[in-house]
């Protein structure tokens, strides 16, 4: 079932990065302490400029592509600041895009998390990310 659901959130993704820009991570995690509760943690520069819009934008996608008993598995939606140096960490170990990384019994930021799913993982080179693109920071010209 999660397996499935990490599925859907891998197109989600795929569909955000190209609509509003790539992210450095976007992945899902089950701590030590939850039940069956996961948590979405994402990451990007477009996402921390407007981070209430962000949120109900994203809630919408996932309302519209899971299923209730899918989405009643999402505990909370969690934004990670760019610059957090946990975040620069979990790169130089994982490095993936628009992937599928299962990571079991590990710590990530400091938490003991049972089970997780890394669908991206990047350094992102610069703060403006080209829409549709890859993530290359923009060339200037002229």
């Amino acid at each position: 079932m999660m397996k499935e659901l990490a599925n859907k959130l891998l197109k989600i993704e795929q569909e955000l990065a190209f609509q509003k820009g790539g992210f450095s991570f976007f992945a899902l995690f089950l701590r030590e302490d939850a039940e069956d509760n996961w948590d979405l943690l994402i990451s990007a520069p477009w996402v921390t400029k407007n981070k209430t819009n962000t949120l109900k934008y994203l809630a919408k996608k996932l309302q519209e592509s899971l299923t209730p008993q899918e989405i009643v598995k999402l505990s909370k939606i969690v934004i990670i600041e760019p610059d957090n140096p946990a975040l620069e960490a979990i790169h130089k170990t994982i490095q993936v895009e628009h992937g599928l990384v299962e990571v079991k019994d590990s710590i990530f930021f400091g938490l003991p998390i049972k089970h997780a799913f890394i669908i991206t993982s990047q350094k992102l080179n610069g703060k403006t990310i080209k829409k549709g693109k890859s993530n290359k920071p923009l060339q200037r010209t002229g």
